[in-house]
């Protein structure tokens, strides 16, 4: 029995599950895979190196899947920045509807997706950013709590009070991001107010995630103790694998703090692409994970996923929950 909810009534798809975006990993591949499973999957674009390499993969992820999947664009410092405007014209142009924005002062981008028809979800990880996107428009937001893999912010809220005070505080629905793996997790952010829930980690273990098989294995092998915090010091927080190249990162923030230069050569994307995608030396780069990892036991296909996190979540509210409420009569 499919679980109906504003986000499934809004998108037109079956199940309340996304697939954030997520750096290297979000290609046509693995966005189709979620979309046919009855989720929403969601390309990356920033990780293609240009905008007309985007359209080629949102253009191959129409043949893939014919169900509605997404574009993820994410907003974040950068000493050479993208550009975002070539990206964001591709997406309008390549007529699609539904748009994961995430970073810093989207303010420009909500209103341009919104002006061609988009349905808008930024993910935020404050009340206040949430209230502000929620005012410049967004239809959606994805309250990414502390346990988030990527980029948690610098309040370090965890989800259990993060989305019991969106409940209180948004106007406007949203969803539960951040330490998102498994059924129980879809019932709870159900009962907290949410109307589904975001997951990257538990999706990088998939069958269908384009990454290498090492990467995987580090994961299921892994657990919540198996993350860790870089670039406190520059106030770009990155939850990420706790491995030999964080703990240099780390090192040198202690002795340099603020100084982004001295570590930027261990944090560069490249390093983890060629982790992800030619290497799989989970140890040798700088790579964004959740603590949701101490929830990855297995690496299932899409579908068997999906439909497993549905059916665990149905189990919890119809048997366990509702056996707990006792007639006074």
């Amino acid at each position: 029995m499919p679980i109906q909810t504003e986000l499934t009534r809004a998108l037109g798809i079956e199940h309340p599950i996304i697939q954030g975006g997520m750096h290297y990993v979000g290609y046509a591949e693995l966005a189709a895979a979620v979309s046919n499973a009855g989720g929403l999957g969601i390309i990356t674009a920033l990780t293609q190196p240009t905008a007309e390499a985007l359209r080629k993969e949102i253009q191959k992820c129409k043949k893939l899947t014919k169900k509605p999947f997404g574009v993820n664009m994410t907003l974040l410092p950068a000493l050479v920045p993208p550009d975002y405007e070539s990206y964001a014209k591709v997406v309008v142009e390549e007529k699609i509807k539904i748009v994961e924005t995430a970073g810093r002062n989207p303010k420009r981008f909500i209103e341009f997706f919104k002006k061609h028809g988009c349905y808008v979800i930024h993910k935020c990880v404050a009340i206040r950013h949430a209230l502000t996107a929620q005012r410049l428009g967004a239809d959606m937001i994805s309250m990414d709590g502390f346990e988030c893999g990527g980029h948690p912010g610098e309040s370090d809220v965890g989800n259990w009070v993060l989305l019991a005070q969106a409940s209180r505080k948004l106007k406007i629905p949203f969803v539960a991001s951040g330490g998102c793996a498994n059924g129980q997790q879809l019932a709870a952010a159900l009962a907290l107010g949410a109307e589904g829930v975001n997951m990257g980690t538990r999706f990088m273990a998939t069958k269908e995630a384009p990454i290498h098989p090492n990467i995987k294995k580090a994961l299921v092998d892994g657990d919540e103790k198996q993350t860790t915090l870089v670039m406190r010091s520059v106030r770009n927080t990155e939850r990420v694998y706790k491995n030999n190249a964080a703990k240099q990162v780390r090192e040198i923030e202690q002795k340099k703090p603020g100084d982004f230069m001295a570590f930027r050569h261990l944090v560069r994307g490249e390093n983890y692409r060629k982790s992800f995608q030619e290497t799989g030396d989970a140890e040798s780069s700088v790579w964004s994970c959740g603590q949701s990892m101490a929830l990855i036991d297995d690496v299932p296909t899409c579908k068997q996923l999906v439909e497993t996190i549905v059916k665990d979540a149905e189990r919890v509210m119809t048997k366990r929950l509702a056996g707990m409420i006792v007639s006074k009569l």
